[in-house]
């Protein structure tokens, strides 16, 4: 079996930053899949809350410098890195001032969900491909963790599918408990569309919601998992026909992913 690149894309990761179980999930499953053989790389946002200096954040000024559009407006992709400690595993930052140096992760102090979150994800999910394109390093598995990922695999579906690093790349969207009841502003769609993605591609996108990101994510990924307490979301995975949800069992964890991975790969 050849060693697979596997890229990992989340809102957060163990030890810098954990507001939910996706901390966790994206702390061990990459190290595990490392110890298997496979090559590993793992992106999240730079939110204003992790300490950079307690942290040893160094930014890449090599893959740093691309400005990313976000509707009309272009900014620039700030990257950082850092070592898990007591691990072999580097994690990538994006970054940018705008969005991302605030003292809070998706709240504001009054708990409101912030208004340009929609505006953030889309920065996350650009800057990630754009940063995997300048290190010149082509996954066989992009792995994308809850809502805020949801429009990679769209992306690598249509503006990036030429691409030579990504053509034969498979997306794995997995769905999370971390739900939000914020209604986006209209443009939502307008701000999201990029090269080669027409309107009817975007249709999950007009309830502008939740639900919507995490259709768009099932829509245009290659597996879908559920992990951890989705009871709550049922409802949503019965309206979804496309595609299968599914969990990978407790036991045997480790070995389960491996296969899934390669089975997917195939």
């Amino acid at each position: 079996m050849s060693k697979l690149r596997i890229l990992y894309v989340a809102s957060e990761i163990n030890p810098f930053l954990q507001t939910s179980e996706v901390a966790d999930f994206v702390r061990k499953l990459p190290q595990a899949m490392q110890e298997k053989g496979m090559e590993i790389r793992i992106l999240v946002p730079r939110f204003g809350i992790i300490n950079e200096r307690k942290n040893r954040l160094h930014e890449v000024v090599r893959l740093s410098g691309i400005n990313i559009a976000v509707g009309d407006e272009e900014k620039p992709l700030i990257i950082k890195v850092a070592s898990i400690p007591n691990a072999k595993l580097q994690v990538y930052f994006i970054d940018n001032e705008d969005y991302f140096h605030r003292k809070s992760v998706f709240h504001d102090k009054e708990n409101n969900f912030y208004e340009d979150n929609d505006e953030r994800a889309i920065f996350f999910c650009k800057g990630v491909i754009e940063t995997v394109r300048k290190l010149g390093w082509a996954p066989d598995v992009v792995h994308c963790n809850d809502w805020i990922t949801s429009f990679i695999p769209l992306y690598l579906k249509t503006t990036y599918k030429n691409d030579p690093l990504f053509k034969n790349t498979k997306t794995v969207f997995t769905i999370y408990n971390n739900a939000f009841t914020h209604k986006f502003k209209g443009d939502l769609m307008d701000k999201v569309k990029m090269m080669d993605i027409e309107d009817n591609m975007l249709g999950n996108l007009k309830s502008a919601d939740f639900e919507g990101f995490i259709k768009l994510g099932i829509e245009f990924s290659d597996a879908v998992l559920a992990e951890g307490e989705t009871k709550k979301l049922e409802g949503l995975f019965k309206k979804i026909k496309e595609k299968k949800v599914e969990t990978i069992k407790e036991e045997n964890y480790t070995e389960s992913y491996f296969n899934f991975y390669n089975e997917l790969v195939g």
